[in-house]
């Protein structure tokens, strides 16, 4: 968000990037994270979290030159060896820097223990230490950080104090008022023209999560996460009082008062992105400050007292992407008390049934934020198949006639959509609805007539798993996703989280190795030799930009840090051209003297910064701990 939101393309404010020098890359970067200063010739990158002992386990050597055989070794904690072998051709290479990057598979240990990884010879390097155990043991924690991140992000009453010492926060958005959609002076950035105008009326838009590293909420971005969390929880039989559980809980209870369904109306926002250019009218954007300090502000009337916008008028039919996730999330709570709670669970599909029934299946622009620019979201049929198979799902659980006809319309809008080239990321939910509508055809004993098939549909997930396993043979370090645009990060949770979900679906194992190579990348074994999850791994973002993170949590790595929250990572360097955004006032600059200690492995096109002015690269954000979070239970 600093300072303004990035996906939410091209808002980001232009400032000068310093430049480190080499002295400063060498002083500040550390464990996994290699300097053009070091006294070797390579740098050593692996998932610094661990690998499953019964899975692939690869590693990286990123080599200032060619070399011929270097000599690798596999140590656990007493020293002792327990592989060893040498490279092989390069996969690569990667920037003028470092020309070639090698290969190293020591799959065939699977002793649980602490490791690192020693390289000798034609080149020298070191990797961080790092853990081999059940996948459990692996991946548990950064699933449950994930979750921790989600609670750090809470507003309203219902805080969870956590490391960052959370308060109460935004306790007006109990009554927030109505207000018309301000003017914008221009059509791709947010600043107003003026103040805008109340439509009358009040809406309870208290609690929720914050979209990202500023404190505005949204039902674009809400609705995508609260249903990854309930298909985790769902999937790994977490209770509604677990820590997922009640995560899962939150994210619904605050969309189902977003939703009146008495009027029929969808509130989309809380809070006023940025002001005016005057600064007659400040934003949420504009001032840099702990979210409970709102409550007692009295400068500045939009951030006491926020306003709340609607989709449109009472009554009027929805922007289809915004009612096929809401009816999903609706749905998916529908699923979940089926058995313990019918009463609620039938309730649950009340709410989804009018909300999928209400989708404008014409649309024009489609409805996201206020202004669109920060979510600019084009597609729609995925989410209405989404909608309809979570529907069917809830359906066929609570004995309801309806399923039959929802199970139709999920297929007809998965038979439009098909097979669009994206993957799974907020923006593209049809893995999400290829695997339940797979589910739901097949409790109805696969009935005749469907506009596409199980076969079908398993079909079009192996085929979205295919695109990003092409990329990965091409790539030196196996990353699926593209990183020389834009949410490198979501793409590759997603693709984990999508091959986990065709696992499941179909046993297929042969797409394991692919799923594990996109956390290896996530979680260190990239060129940065950074992880990209906070407190994840030996070398992670410190400089999150995110007003929690800065305000609340050290700058150094050291706790207390914004525990679990993903970032953007590495995007292409054309997001980069105006530089990064401008310091505000009580901004905690970071890195020290604007360094950045990543520049020497800027490659393929790519750029990451850890600098709590990169938009760009260091925000964390909803959706991209939603896609990490449902990867991370799917693999423990």
């Amino acid at each position: 968000m600093p300072h303004k939101h990035s996906r939410r393309r091209g808002l980001g404010l232009a400032a000068g990037a310093a430049t480190a020098t080499a002295a400063v890359v060498a002083a500040l970067l550390s464990g996994g994270a290699g300097s053009a200063e070091a006294a070797t010739t390579g740098q050593v990158r692996v998932n610094q979290v661990g690998y499953d002992g019964s899975g692939a386990k690869e590693a990286f050597l990123l080599a200032k030159g060619a070399v011929s055989g270097a000599t690798w070794k596999l140590l656990d904690s007493t020293g002792a060896t327990a592989a060893t072998g040498t490279t092989g051709t390069s996969q690569g290479s990667w920037n003028t820097a470092y020309p070639a990057v090698y290969l190293i598979d020591f799959s065939s240990v699977q002793a649980a223990g602490t490791y690192h990884l020693e390289v000798s010879g034609a080149a020298t390097g070191a990797s961080p230490t790092f853990t081999i155990g059940s996948a459990k043991a692996v991946y548990g924690k950064p699933a449950a950080d994930a979750t921790t991140f989600f609670q750090a992000q809470r507003d309203g009453r219902d805080v969870i104090p956590g490391s960052l010492k959370r308060q109460p926060s935004h306790l007006n958005d109990a009554h927030a008022a109505v207000y018309d959609w301000p003017k914008f002076t221009s059509g791709d950035g947010d600043t107003i023209s003026k103040a805008p105008a109340k439509l009358g009326g009040t809406v309870d838009a208290e609690g929720g999560w914050f979209d990202a590293g500023d404190y505005l909420k949204f039902t674009e971005t809400t609705t995508y996460a609260a249903a990854t969390l309930q298909i985790a929880a769902r999937e790994t039989g977490a209770s509604p009082t677990s820590a997922l559980g009640a995560e899962a809980q939150h994210g619904l209870d605050w969309l189902d008062k977003m939703w009146d369904g008495d009027t029929k109306t969808l509130y989309i926002q809380v809070g006023l992105g940025s002001g005016t250019d005057s600064g007659s009218v400040v934003g949420d954007h504009d001032v840099w400050r702990l979210p409970q300090k709102d409550d007692s502000d009295t400068a500045n009337a939009f951030l006491r007292n926020r306003p709340v916008f609607r989709a449109g008028a009472p009554g009027s039919k929805l922007s289809p992407n915004q009612a096929g996730r809401l009816a999903a999330d609706f749905a998916l709570g529908a699923q979940r008390y089926a058995a313990s709670d019918p009463a609620k669970a039938k309730s649950y599909l009340a709410a989804a049934a009018q909300v999928y029934a209400l989708a404008d299946t014409k649309p024009g622009k489609l409805v996201t934020t206020v202004p669109y620019a920060y979510y600019p979201e084009t597609s729609w049929q995925d989410d209405l198949a989404f909608g309809g198979a979570e529907l069917a799902l809830a359906a066929q659980q609570l004995g309801d006639s309806r399923a039959a006809g929802w199970l139709q319309q999920s297929a007809t809008w998965a038979k439009a959509y098909g097979t669009t080239g994206d993957t799974l990321n907020m923006y593209d939910t049809s893995a999400l609805a290829y695997t339940d509508l797979a589910r739901a055809i097949k409790a109805a004993g696969n009935p005749a007539g469907l506009p596409v098939s199980y076969d079908t549909l398993v079909a079009n997930l192996k085929a979205q798993i295919a695109s990003g396993q092409a990329r990965a043979a091409k790539d030196p370090f196996h990353a699926g996703a593209v990183y020389n645009d834009f949410d490198a990060d979501s793409h590759t949770l997603g693709l984990a989280a999508t091959t986990r979900l065709y696992r499941g679906l179909t046993g297929d194992t042969s797409v394991n190795r692919f799923a594990v190579q996109q956390l290896d990348w996530l979680l260190g074994a990239n060129a940065w030799g950074t992880s990209f999850m906070v407190g994840s791994g030996t070398t992670y973002p410190k400089c999150t930009a995110g007003q929690l993170g800065n305000l609340a949590g050290s700058l150094d790595g050291k706790a207390p840090v914004d525990t679990g929250a993903i970032v953007n990572g590495p995007n292409g360097t054309a997001q980069f051209a105006d530089g990064l955004g401008d310091y505000l006032d009580d901004m905690r600059k970071c890195q020290p003297g604007g360094a950045d200690p990543f520049g020497t492995f800027t490659g393929r096109g790519s750029r990451y910064v850890d600098d709590v002015r990169s938009w760009q690269s260091s925000e964390p954000a909803l959706d991209m701990d939603a896609s990490g979070l449902l990867a991370f239970y799917l693999s423990s």
